[in-house]
This record gives C-alpha cells, sequence and structure tokens, in this order.
C-alpha cells in the first residue's frame, strides 16, 4: 500500500514538472515569436515612413511608430492609445484601418488595397515598403523631418508662368562710327578741268 502511494505522487510530481516545463517553453516561443514580428513590422514600417518623408527610426519606437501612421493617414495621433482601454480598443482599430486606407490611397493604390490592410496586414506592409509607388501626400506632424525627402518622389516642377514682355524700341547708337564719304575737294576738279587734252599725233 506505501509503495503503490509512492508510485502515484511520483508520477503526478512527474506530469506536473512536464507541464510546467512545457509551458515555460512555449511563454520564450511565444515571446521570440513576438519580438520577430515586431522587428519585421517594425522595419517594413521604416521603409514606408522614409517614403513618406518621415525619419525611419520612428517606426521603432513603440506606440510612437502608431502615432505617426495615423497622423500619416489624416487620422488623430492620440487614438492609439485607445488600444490600452479595453472594449473601446475597437474605436482605435477601426480609425487605424481608416489612417491605412488614407495612406494607401496618397501611394496611388486603389479602394480595394484596403482589403490587404484588414486580413493580410504583412502583406499591406511589404507591398508599400517594397514596390515603386510615390507618396503624394502631406501631413499635419512635427515628426516630418525637411531633410528626409520622400523615396521615389517625383520631381517638383513649377507650372510656368506667363512672362510679358514690355515692347523696347530700338535705341540708335549715334557713337558707332558712321562710313565717311570722300568728296574730291573743289582743287582736284578744277585741275581736272583746266588740263588739256592730250593728242597722240605723230
Amino acid at each position: 500500500m506505501y509503495e503503490s502511494t509512492y508510485n502515484s505522487s511520483v508520477s503526478s510530481g512527474d506530469v506536473a514538472g512536464g507541464f510546467a516545463l512545457f509551458a515555460g517553453g512555449m511563454m520564450v516561443f511565444m515571446l521570440i515569436s513576438i519580438l520577430i514580428a515586431y522587428a519585421i513590422s517594425s522595419f517594413l514600417l521604416s521603409r514606408i515612413f522614409k517614403k513618406a518623408g518621415v525619419e525611419g527610426w520612428i517606426a521603432w519606437v513603440p506606440i510612437y511608430n502608431m502615432w505617426t501612421l495615423f497622423e500619416l493617414g489624416d487620422q488623430k495621433g492620440w487614438l492609439v492609445l485607445l488600444n490600452f482601454v479595453p472594449i473601446v480598443q475597437i474605436v482605435s482599430l477601426v480609425y487605424m484601418y481608416i489612417a491605412m486606407y488614407h495612406i494607401g490611397r496618397k501611394f496611388g493604390k486603389e479602394d480595394w488595397f484596403i482589403a490587404l490592410a484588414i486580413f493580410l496586414p504583412i502583406v499591406w506592409y511589404i507591398i508599400l515598403a517594397f514596390d515603386k509607388s510615390q507618396w503624394n501626400g502631406g501631413m499635419q506632424s512635427q515628426t516630418v523631418n525637411a531633410n528626409v525627402q520622400p523615396a521615389y518622389a517625383p520631381p517638383i516642377e513649377s507650372a510656368p508662368t506667363e512672362q510679358t514682355v514690355n515692347p523696347v524700341e530700338p535705341v540708335t547708337d549715334y557713337s558707332a562710327e558712321q562710313p565717311t564719304v570722300v568728296t574730291p575737294s573743289p582743287e582736284v576738279e578744277n585741275q581736272t578741268e583746266n588740263t588739256p587734252p592730250t593728242s597722240n599725233s605723230f
């Protein structure tokens, strides 16, 4: 009887220890997976920010990166704080999708592109990070660095302005040398008139 009780206690201890080991391994695996996912999304987001003229390091700062993403999509940045309020975080999620829709439009994407942001957000990030789309939108936040030019942005060409040219009257330059006309002096003319013709008679 004592031996059977000892065996049952040992077996239950082994099960509990195995479960604790399994749970600890799962937690470590989940933590590593979260860190890898965060690193990938931050890298892709940094490329999107650079294309939009925002400094890339902002994408690596928690909360601030989403704040900036909201502002790029013409939404209030503080709405990201609603993610920390239970139930109300749904409102923040809706506004995030609205911001992602506007960002897609500013990159020249069609309306259906928002479907990727909702169902396959990683694909949404990858496409905007690596394609040749051009940013065509502004931002009202101070996070934009004036020294960082949007990647792939087309050169800004100023519209041709019509210049009215006033007609200018030609100015005669009297200081220029005028052609001189040589007229024979009267003495030379008289001399030629008074000289008798020479005859060639032999």
